[in-house]
């Protein structure tokens, strides 16, 4: 008497390389099935890269942002106003004294004269100066930190001969803050953007599934292996998250060359030289990488709820 179909059991390969074959075939067959509905994968394809390009998008921005404000804080410097009645004499007295401090790194000095001559070349206000007679404009020391700024500056406020200290570090302590900020959307815009692209890859491949439901249920009343019957499937969503990474890379590529000369041209009315960066090489791929593991995951997780629901039990 036959045994019910429900117990028959395929044979197991009886070779290593009939594992690795059935890895092949699927590889293939899965991008195969890509190619055969060419409209509802670039739809899909579209929605994973945009919904991985935006958190994308944001820690770019943020990277360069924070980039700037590193070239800026590199170069940050504190202006001493001495007082007026100052003798030049004393002046570069002080210049020596500062320029031998360890918590300093380069002392300039501009005279009055130095200072009206760059008033008159910004502002424009040649007649204004002219009529005030004598130079109005004191000593300035420029000095460029060689450690913490903020103790530099509470330091040389207490030089009898300083009026004023200028130390504008208020807003790169709120740059900071706003970074901080701005990392901690990023990643819950990458955990929200990234569950949607996870449940569009799920989606997907459960409409795939349902369109071979039969197929499928074959395989399993003749003792088919879950990983035997997910494994197409698993490399059907490694493709999408794989493409939609390649495709985000290419809209954020796209979105930094159209926004990459006006950006140039406005640095450049700065006199700066700064200019967007990309994603590195090794970024990139780890991009890539990240969205087949997504897409993996999503096709995973369904066709493991599918196995689950239609597993036929032994009578």
């Amino acid at each position: 008497m036959n045994e019910p179909i429900a117990r028959r059991k395929v044979p197991a390969p009886s070779r290593p390389g009939a594992w690795l074959d059935h890895h092949a075939y699927s590889i293939v067959a899965s991008l195969g099935r890509l190619f055969r509905k060419p409209g509802s994968t670039a739809l899909t394809i579209g929605v994973m890269a945009v919904a991985l390009a935006l958190p994308l998008g944001l820690w770019l921005v943020l990277a360069n942002v924070e980039r700037f404000a590193g070239d800026v804080q590199s170069s940050r410097q504190l202006s001493i106003f001495l007082k007026q009645d100052t003798a030049p004499a004393r002046v570069a007295e002080l210049v020596a004294a500062l320029d031998g401090r360890a918590d300093i790194g380069v002392v300039e000095h501009r005279t009055p004269a130095q200072g009206l001559e760059e008033l008159r070349a910004r502002s424009g206000l040649d007649e204004a100066i002219d009529a005030l007679g004598e130079n109005p404009l004191p000593h300035v020391l420029v000095v460029t930190p060689a450690g913490d700024e903020a103790l530099l500056a509470d330091s040389l406020r207490t030089l009898p001969e300083a009026e004023l200290v200028q130390h504008d570090a208020g807003w790169r302590e709120r740059l900071d803050n706003w970074l901080r900020f701005g990392g901690r959307v990023a990643w819950v815009l990458a955990a929200l953007l990234g569950l949607g692209a996870l449940l569009v890859v799920g989606n997907t491949v459960r409409l795939d599934i349902q369109s071979r439901r039969e197929e499928l249920g074959v395989l399993q009343l003749l003792g088919a292996s879950d990983g035997f019957i997910r494994r197409p499937f698993l490399y059907l969503g490694a493709w999408y998250g794989l493409a939609a990474g390649a495709l985000a890379l290419g809209l954020l590529t796209v979105a930094g060359t159209a926004l990459g000369a006006p950006l140039a041209e406005l640095a450049a009315s700065y006199g700066s030289s700064f200019a967007l960066n990309g994603f590195a090489p090794r970024q990139a791929l780890a991009v890539i990488a990240g969205a087949t593991v997504l897409g993996w995951l999503g096709a995973g997780a369904v066709t493991g709820h599918f196995l689950r629901q239609t597993r036929p039990t032994e009578t």
